[in-house]
């Protein structure tokens, strides 16, 4: 091996390590700011749904400082030329306003209502958790608007995915479903 294709390849190795190493805080950017968030709006004092451009935040980071900017808003377009204040509540903690987050710590502890089974840990493949609302009507808490779920958890129970989707079925079909009175277990 020459001296030439030696050095050269020291300096493409620290080229590339050098990259890798200014990538690490843009590729943490970009999973720490992604995902809807609940902030309370400075202007309206409402709780407000947001998504921050996290691929922004990441090319910032890896270019500098990871500069945080709206993508997504509930109140836009109307009110989409605001000054963003609600920003400093995402940089001031992260992690508290995710949805996903806020999510998990309500149904923590808690179990089903119809079959008394605890809900457990939430995980991102696993069939959403329901709720069940004074109409006694359950709804999956992902088909609800974010901004509304601090106001829905006050007044909804929560339900597991099986019971959610048995009383779905017993709502919607009730000429199929036959209601049996539990037969005491028999002693052999």
């Amino acid at each position: 091996m020459t001296v030439t294709v030696l050095m050269v390849v020291i300096v493409v190795t620290l080229a590339v390590g050098l990259f890798v190493f200014r990538a690490i805080p843009g590729v943490r950017a970009y999973f720490g700011f992604r995902g809807k968030r609940l902030i309370t709006c400075p202007e309206t004092h409402t709780t407000a749904a947001v998504d921050v451009a996290a691929g922004e935040a990441a090319v910032g980071a890896f270019l500098t400082e990871p500069t945080l900017r709206l993508k997504e808003c509930s109140r836009w377009p109307e009110r989409q030329d605001c000054g963003q204040a609600c920003l400093q509540q995402i940089e001031a903690d992260p992690e508290n306003c995710l949805v996903w987050n806020i999510v998990s710590k309500w149904y923590e502890g808690k179990s089903c209502v119809f079959c008394h089974k605890q809900i457990g840990p939430l995980h991102h493949l696993d069939h959403a958790p329901a709720l069940l609302g004074p109409g006694f009507k359950s709804v999956e808490w992902n088909q609800v608007r974010p901004e509304q779920l601090p106001d829905i958890f006050s007044s909804h129970q929560p339900v597991c995915w099986n019971c959610h989707v048995a009383e779905t079925f017993r709502q919607t079909h009730p000429e199929l479903v036959v209601d049996r009175k539990p037969e005491p277990k028999r002693i052999r």
